[in-house]
């Protein structure tokens, strides 16, 4: 029976235990306390009860030790949970492995563009090698969406006019769903797809053969346009044009005309 009704989504990437971990945490938590105030209140009332018309209770005096169990306790649950929360959203977040695949991602009213770093371009359908980290690089072309892997615990908004990431990694190869968990307009329930994961072996097999239709790789693009929109003129690997060089720009500190200091990443390169 639970094998069709699963209480919670298949784990297939490394974030999934950790997960759930937390999650299971707080809802087993969550019963404790429940089940504890319904008893206490179940005793109290019947322990307590008034049993006379001329019965006069007795004072009620305060507890310096109950109030500072009362307050200690539930503060130390919340640190707790605060403190392990985001000590795994930064790590699901943060910063991609070194090794990581870059994959890029545009959201449109209303399907998924993607496309590998070696030129292969997907609709809807995103496959990647298993046993290797994967950042996920994404924007939208229009309005808000959510890239959400429920398998990977995976879900991060893809806004219009900036960049945002992702990383996971995943740990068997299948076939996952792919959700907009953002409302985006009246096909929003129809913007979905599949991740697919591979060994390693056949992801290999799968880019050689062309994968979603080979094209000239990102770095070709952009070289392509650089040159196509007489960006050299300016911007020429031998600092001589009006403009600085741009060659080892990317993931280097800049230094604004304001003072302050950037990394020229993905936004910073949009924004200029």
């Amino acid at each position: 029976m639970w094998r069709n009704f699963p209480l919670l989504p298949e784990r297939a990437s490394t974030f999934a235990p950790e997960v759930d971990a937390l999650y299971g945490f707080l809802v087993g938590m969550s019963l404790f306390f429940i089940a504890l105030i319904f008893i206490l209140i179940t005793v109290f009332a019947i322990k307590y009860r008034r049993r006379s018309e001329g019965e006069v209770p007795p004072p009620v005096r305060g507890s310096l030790m109950l109030e500072v169990i009362w307050i200690a306790v539930p503060l130390g649950l919340v640190l707790m949970i605060f403190g392990w929360g985001a000590a795994l959203y930064f790590k699901m977040y943060g910063r991609a492995p070194a090794e990581a695949l870059d994959v890029y991602v545009v959201g449109k009213q209303w399907m998924w563009h993607i496309q590998h770093p070696t030129g292969q371009r997907e609709i809807n359908e995103l496959h990647i090698p298993a046993g290797r980290p994967i950042k996920l690089t994404m924007t939208s072309e229009d309005v808000i969406h959510s890239f959400y892997i429920p398998d990977f615990r995976v879900k991060k908004d893809v806004v219009p006019g900036r960049y945002t990431s992702v990383w996971f990694e995943a740990t068997r190869p299948g076939r996952y769903r792919l959700f907009c968990a953002e409302y985006c307009g009246t096909k929003h329930s129809e913007m979905g797809g599949w991740v697919i994961v591979l060994d390693p072996v056949e992801y290999q097999n799968w880019l050689n053969s062309g994968g979603g239709g080979r094209v000239e790789s990102l770095a070709q693009a952009g070289e392509r346009l650089f040159q196509q929109l007489a960006c050299h003129t300016c911007h020429g690997e031998d600092d001589q044009g009006l403009g600085p060089s741009l060659r080892g720009l990317f993931g280097r500190p800049v230094r604004l005309a304001d003072g302050r200091t950037v990394v020229a990443d993905e936004a910073y390169l949009r924004e200029s």
